[in-house]
């Protein structure tokens, strides 16, 4: 026990409440923050931390799974493709890579997976913000909360979104969501987000039994995880109304494309960096400062194409939440 109580699990111990608080406030998936946060604190090579994140996230899905089920905001049977398409790609996914990488660049090879992976999930939240303000503006499709489904488009959305997770971790929350949204935009937010969330779960657990039968499990990232990302969601989840989410929620998609430039040049991605030995912080502090300015520039210029205020209501965290004015369907 005295083995696991060091420097490096109070570290993770504090990374996971953070992550956690971010989590259960915004309701974003939690690997896109933690598996870059783990990999630049330096407590293991990538293919650990990916397992690592995996198996905490299996363990606190699986909670919020069950609150949404016990509610009744799941679509069961949209789940169930999904996860027929993503367990098998999840399992598939980290044998690939193991497959078609030697084990002197496999770090290498994941840090460049993540990091595409981060820049995928923070344009994948962008669309999903425009989508709904289109949708609010606009009065939005009939509510239909049991649509007909499409079984190939969902099992083709699945495969991928399983695939990107088995490998990165990146995507159960972000990508896969965005999917949902354009297949079936009649779905309101909370039975998306209760899909979403179900559906998560075998996929994330798929993709965790994959990477710790390649990988192994370092119980020394796990525990102090487990034990951060916890309470730290149940804490952003209770005080999540009295926060004001619109500034943290800008702030993620400034952090995840940070994230996946700085994973990009550490990887030594040709046209960022050399790797480990050369990154380019200031390249990273540019990007960071060239999105705090422009993204709320091309912001106000997208509301105001849809004949609103380049700034003010609806704010972003009201998107994400609010419910277009819809017609039910008959």
């Amino acid at each position: 026990m005295t083995d696991l109580i060091t420097a490096a699990f109070f570290s993770i111990l504090a990374a996971g409440f953070i992550v956690g608080v971010v989590v259960g406030l915004t309701g974003m998936g939690g690997g896109a923050l933690m598996t870059p946060a783990l990999i630049f604190l330096g407590v293991g090579d990538a293919a650990t931390v990916v397992t690592a994140d995996l198996t905490a996230a299996a363990v606190y899905k699986t909670g919020g799974a069950l609150v949404h089920k016990r509610q009744g905001s799941p679509n069961m049977a949209l789940a169930k493709w999904l996860v027929i398409g993503s367990v098998p790609t999840a399992l598939l996914g980290p044998h690939l890579v193991a497959w078609f990488t030697d084990a002197d660049s496999l770090d290498r090879v994941l840090k460049l997976c993540i990091g595409f992976a981060l820049l995928l999930a923070a344009a994948t939240y962008a669309i999903r913000l425009y989508v709904n303000l289109v949708r609010v503006r606009g009065g939005g499709p009939p509510e239909d909360e049991n649509p007909h489904i499409r079984p190939l488009p969902t099992l083709l959305v699945g495969a991928l979104g399983g695939l990107l997770v088995g490998i990165t971790s990146v995507g159960s929350g972000s990508v896969i969501m965005i999917a949902l949204l354009m297949l079936y935009p009649g779905l309101s937010a909370v039975k998306l987000v209760g899909t979403d969330l179900v559906q998560a779960v075998p996929l994330v657990l798929a993709a965790a039994i994959s990477n710790i039968a390649l990988h192994g499990l370092d119980w020394s990232l796990v525990i102090p995880l487990i034990l951060g990302s916890v309470p730290g969601t149940l804490l952003g989840a209770k005080i999540a109304p009295r926060v004001p989410q619109s500034f943290i929620r800008r702030g993620i998609v400034v952090v995840l494309t940070m994230s996946g430039v700085a994973l990009l040049d550490k990887a030594g991605w040709a046209p960022l960096g050399a790797g480990e030995d050369e990154t380019h912080p200031m390249l990273i502090a540019g990007v960071g400062l060239a999105m705090v300015v422009i993204v709320p520039l091309v912001w106000g210029l997208l509301r105001k194409r849809q004949g609103l205020p380049y700034f003010g209501a609806p704010t972003v965290a009201e998107l994400e939440r609010m419910s277009p004015p819809r017609r039910r369907r008959e």
